[in-house]
């Protein structure tokens, strides 16, 4: 494929964009700011240009309606060198028809694993999902993948043209000189993300363990999560972000991951660059992280308990080491290296 020019102009489309608060949406900002400071013209569509509807189940997340001729315009006023569709929703889906009516090659990524969501929420068959995920990535010259052992899964359920892309923390935001005594009895075992049912968090909640379990995030399961586990040691704290997240980060004695889903975890390197070791499932995400670390960041057990009280041990100046090989400046590179030029690609590229 061509080489994209440099600098050049790169489009990102998205169904996860600002108001909302989560990894798509951090991994793009981040990597957003490190192409311009590089050069780049980079140019996010998200839903806050369109009308929307809140999604079924999780209203926090808001779906764009209709808005086909409106994007198709925004993409010819832009006039990418490349463009990119990183989500498989509504946008995304309208994204592909635009750039292919266009005669415009495209990239996309698999950020999410939407087929075990929707059989959680939903119970639609994973095969289904799947197979409709595989349609909609195919038409794409590229889809970007956060670690190989996901490469590996895709390409056994039949996507092809996987290119890796890895993620990055901000080690100097998340930073283990922020930790501050909690109001909390330790030791102190930490849960950031969405509080959704596809997270797992009754997994962590439900532990016999000392001491006491913090919370952090907000979403469509907090109001159940916060009655059924009240007078449990475990402190809900909603939303938090920049330095006042990272203070938590560095505060804790544990940073806990029960999802069995996520593609990758950016909290995970986020406590990592904070000093505070990992107890997390042997799972895609969290294996692919941590798992071939040496010395030891985190501790991936299926006892998750056993897990938790392993990770209490490590040495944390190792954790914050580690997490220092892992820059968006990389990242942001390495995004850029798998897009494709849209001026002498042909749609016929496309399947």
């Amino acid at each position: 494929m061509p080489n994209l020019p440099e600098p050049g102009r790169i489009l990102i489309i998205s169904d996860a964009w600002h108001p909302q608060v989560n990894g798509v949406v951090r991994t793009l900002s981040m990597v957003a700011e490190r192409l311009i400071a590089a050069g780049d013209v980079v140019s996010v569509i998200g839903p806050d240009r369109f009308r929307t509807l809140p999604c079924p189940t999780y209203p926090e997340i808001r779906l764009t309606i209709g808005g086909g001729r409106r994007l198709r315009r925004m993409i010819e006023e832009f006039s990418p060198d490349a463009l990119h569709i990183a989500t498989e929703g509504p946008l995304g889906l309208s994204a592909a028809r635009c750039a292919r009516s266009l005669g415009m090659v495209f990239t996309t990524a698999y950020h999410t694993r939407f087929p075990d969501y929707l059989a959680a929420r939903l119970l639609v068959p994973r095969r289904m999902a799947y197979a409709w995920l595989r349609r909609f990535h195919h038409k794409g010259a590229g889809v970007m993948v956060a670690t190989t052992g996901l490469a590996t899964e895709l390409a056994a359920r039949g996507f092809d043209k996987t290119l890796l892309w890895s993620r990055g923390v901000d080690a100097n935001l998340f930073h283990p000189s922020l930790a501050t005594p909690l109001p909390y009895q330790r030791p102190i075992f930490l849960s950031v993300g969405r509080l959704a049912v596809e997270k797992n968090l009754p997994a962590f909640l439900d532990l016999a363990l000392p001491g006491s379990k913090v919370i952090v995030g907000d979403g469509p399961a907090r109001a159940a999560l916060e009655q059924r586990y009240a007078g449990t040691h475990t402190h809900f704290l909603g939303t938090r972000q920049g330095a006042p997240l990272a203070s938590l980060f560095a505060s804790a004695d544990v940073f806990v991951f029960p999802s069995r889903t996520d593609t990758f975890g950016l909290v995970v390197l986020e406590a990592l660059a904070a000093g505070t070791p990992v107890a997390a499932y042997p799972v895609a995400g969290p294996r692919d992280v941590i798992g071939s670390a040496d010395p030891a960041v985190g501790v991936l057990d299926e006892d998750l308990a056993a897990a938790c009280r392993g990770a209490l041990t490590i040495n944390r100046n190792h954790c914050r080491a580690y997490a220092e090989h892992h820059s968006w400046e990389s990242c942001a590179r390495l995004f850029r290296h798998n897009l494709v030029a849209i001026g002498s690609a042909r749609a016929a590229s496309f399947h």
